[in-house]
């Protein structure tokens, strides 16, 4: 079938995107579903950092690529062997097909799955198979999903059912910003009640961070930031305090967590931010990265520290979510009024607009931007 898409076709292009036009939007083709494998209408899809990651070239993929992974649809045909699933239902797309079988999915760590990384990094389906065809030959799917399009093949194990009536601009939400913000508090870092937790980068997974962190009843919350408005946002949406991301921001943080934070939670993807972060821990407290950082960047930490402070650093891929179980709990959560994400929806767009939005993104001007297909 024919369908209308932004394919990316060169990473690093220069902005503003606007001019520079990184994404171009053409009619390709998408061969039918396979075995294993959804025919989907994307609904509605979500701008990430992690999208604008590949479109700077700092997080490198497989050219050229139908681009974007978070979104919300609603299943059109199976293609045979897909238990669960019908025409009609609405699933939400998680960016890492999780195979089921293999020794992280065993363990329950699907963000861990070694097929569905293998199948990423390839730019293909889990099935090792490219179903979409442009004029050059064919193109890659970004992160199984390529969302940025009216509609999709999928593997069945990157989709997941969620109620029929959630409007899809919040269900989208889920696929990536929830999953991996609300994750990082509750499946890596395991905050309880009275934990005090701060935040750096208030981004769309940040402030899901955010949610989280109110939602398990951690206190204080502080939020750290480079802009007064994400600041803003994080104290209307819990934050006990808000710092500015300058060279005294560690030094605040540890004043208003009592001489360092049990949880240090770093979401922007830079360095010198997770540097921060860890510097604000406390003893005995552990530094959770959800960021994706440029691969050629590090960060160093006082090597006896991790001994004699019993330090503790993880990383934390999507939320180290297993989203069949996890995206119906935050769905339902959402649904108690406990994880109100519906407030980090900033803007709505039309695919047309796609290139303006990652400038909006690449500024810091929004949270979540919604491509509609309505």
């Amino acid at each position: 079938m024919k369908v209308r898409a932004a394919v990316l076709s060169r990473m690093g292009l220069p902005p503003p995107y606007a001019d520079s036009r990184p994404l171009t939007l053409a009619e390709v083709d998408l061969d039918p579903p396979g075995p294993g494998e959804l025919l989907v209408r994307i609904r509605a899809a979500g701008l990430c950092h992690s999208d604008l990651s590949v479109i700077d070239g700092s997080r490198p993929r497989a050219m050229p690529m139908v681009l974007g992974h978070e979104a919300a649809a609603e299943i059109v045909e199976c293609g045979g062997d897909t238990p669960g699933f019908a025409p009609g239902d609405q699933v939400v797309l998680a960016f890492v097909p999780s195979c089921g079988h293999c020794a992280y999915c065993a363990e329950g760590r699907a963000a861990l799955c070694t097929p569905g990384a293998a199948a990423n990094t390839a730019g293909t389906l889990l099935s090792g198979q490219r179903r979409w065809h442009g004029a050059d030959g064919a193109l890659n799917h970004h992160l199984g999903v390529s969302a940025f399009a009216e509609y999709a093949v999928v593997s069945a194990r990157s989709a997941v059912r969620v109620d029929a009536d959630l409007p899809p601009r919040i269900a989208a939400l889920f696929g990536c910003a929830v999953m991996t913000g609300v994750g990082s508090v509750i499946n890596t870092a395991r905050v309880a009640p009275g934990h005090s937790v701060a935040i750096f980068g208030m981004g769309g997974v940040g402030l899901a961070a955010l949610l989280g962190a109110v939602a398990s009843g951690a206190h204080p919350i502080v939020a750290v930031d480079r802009l007064p408005a994400k600041l803003e946002l994080a104290r209307s949406l819990g934050a006990t305090y808000t710092v500015l991301a300058d060279d005294t921001a560690v030094e605040q943080v540890r004043d208003h967590t009592a001489g360092g934070a049990d949880y240090a939670i770093e979401t922007a993807g830079s360095a010198q931010a997770l540097q921060q972060a860890y510097a604000a821990t406390s003893r005995g407290g552990t530094t959770v990265t959800a960021g994706l950082p440029h691969p050629d960047r590090s960060f160093s930490v006082p090597a006896v520290s991790l001994v004699a402070e019993e330090r503790t650093v993880k990383g934390s891929y999507m939320g180290s979510a297993v989203p069949t179980r996890d995206l119906p709990r935050y769905v339902a959560m959402y649904r108690a009024g406990k994880l109100p994400v519906e407030k980090l929806l900033t803007h709505t767009l039309r695919l047309d607009d796609i290139n303006i939005a990652f400038d909006r993104l690449a500024a810091g001007a929004a949270v979540r931007q919604i491509v509609t297909f309505e």
